[in-house]
């Protein structure tokens, strides 16, 4: 798979990892009344995150929202803030990401800087898709634990006896218990698709940075009357003249020592006509 197709790719699953989040967090069926032991109701329960929802057998529904923070459960209030989280981080990815196509040319931006741009998008697309995941965990596991006690309390008032124990059981009947709703699995996925996309997005800026074209640098050592070599540069001209008078200088020099040499060896040997 190519550079291009494998960032496509990683966006378009981010993207839709996006979306499963924002319309997760949106819904109102989180939480649905489990129809198990009562198939046939006049009202269907279900909640969501902001508001709880009350449907009619004639099809009319009506919506409640919370009118309270403070009221409200720490572990509900923490999945509000996880999903919350998770949605900006995956908007402000998206944004990023859009910069960092490389289908896409925007001034003079090089690879480097938009392989950069797709790591930063990528791994913030992993971010958003765990907070959404976690979020929507948590939920999940309130609701288990929930259904669970319900369930158990149910059992224990059909346990009592004839007179005050039907009573209790029956009431314990009309008790709503709540299961797991369409909006817990939209958050899972979408959070499957964007730790997914930003997964294929980390992969894809590793085959977009640049290969290395800078040569190593190599150190010459000049001799005592040389210069370091330096590609396409010249000497000076006035340098080129000094060097050629020192060199002018140094044959006179020999040829001067050549001389003093001769006249040297001619006195050290005495000729015959010395001695007459």
């Amino acid at each position: 798979m190519s550079v291009t197709m494998c960032q496509s790719v990683g966006f378009l699953l981010s993207v839709l990892g996006l979306a499963g989040i924002i319309a997760a967090t949106g819904l109102d069926m989180w939480s649905t009344q489990d129809l198990y032991g009562n198939p046939v109701t006049a009202v269907f329960n279900y909640q969501g995150l902001w508001r709880t929802c009350v449907r009619e057998s004639s099809g009319f529904t009506e919506c409640r929202p919370y009118f309270t923070i403070l009221g409200l459960p720490s572990i509900f209030q923490a999945v509000r803030a996880l999903m919350i989280v998770g949605l900006v981080l995956g908007a402000v990815s998206a944004l990023v990401s859009i910069f960092a196509m490389k289908c896409i040319r925007i001034g003079n931006m090089d690879n480097s800087a938009k392989a950069k741009l797709t790591l930063v998008s990528g791994i913030i697309f992993i971010v958003a898709g765990l907070c959404a995941i976690v979020g929507v965990s948590i939920f999940a596991n309130m609701l288990v634990t929930n259904f669970w006690m319900s369930t158990a309390s149910f059992g224990g008032g059909m346990g009592d006896g004839m007179g005050m124990g039907m009573g209790m059981g029956m009431n314990n009947n009309l008790q709503t218990r709540y299961t797991f709703g369409s909006a817990l699995f939209v958050g899972w996925v979408g959070g499957g698709l964007a730790v997914a996309g930003g997964i294929m997005m980390c992969i894809a800026c590793r085959g977009m940075m640049p290969e290395d074209t800078q040569y190593k640098g190599v150190s010459y050592h000049a001799s005592a009357r040389s210069v370091p070599y330096k590609a396409g540069l010249r000497s000076a001209p006035s340098y080129d003249m000094e060097m050629k008078n020192k060199t002018a200088t140094s044959y006179d020099d020999d040829d001067y020592r050549k001389t003093n040499r001769s006249d040297d060896v001619k006195q050290s040997y005495p000729s015959k006509y010395d001695y007459v």
